[in-house]
């Protein structure tokens, strides 16, 4: 997934996927959350025996890449939601 937000600080890289973690230093933020979504996201995909990585730029946004095993690469869209 990319996204073209704020993007997240260096130093916040290694503590997304914390439970609880919000980036801190964000110029502004329209919502709040619990801090829970990247955790949840990383514990599933961990399980399936998959990794998440990230790679963001303040000002220019984010890019998660999640990988699974046994995943076909080439999956259609219309497959994935089924």
């Amino acid at each position: 997934m990319i996204d073209q937000g704020r993007g997240i600080p260096p130093d916040q890289l290694d503590r997304i996927f914390e439970r609880f973690h919000q980036a801190q230093d964000v110029q502004r933020r329209d919502a709040e959350g619990a801090g829970l979504g990247l955790y949840i996201a990383k514990e599933l995909v961990e399980r399936m025996g998959g990794e998440i990585r990230v790679r963001s730029t303040v000002g220019e946004g984010s890019t998660f890449t999640v990988t699974v095993p046994g995943a076909p690469a080439d999956l259609p869209a219309s497959a994935a939601r089924s």
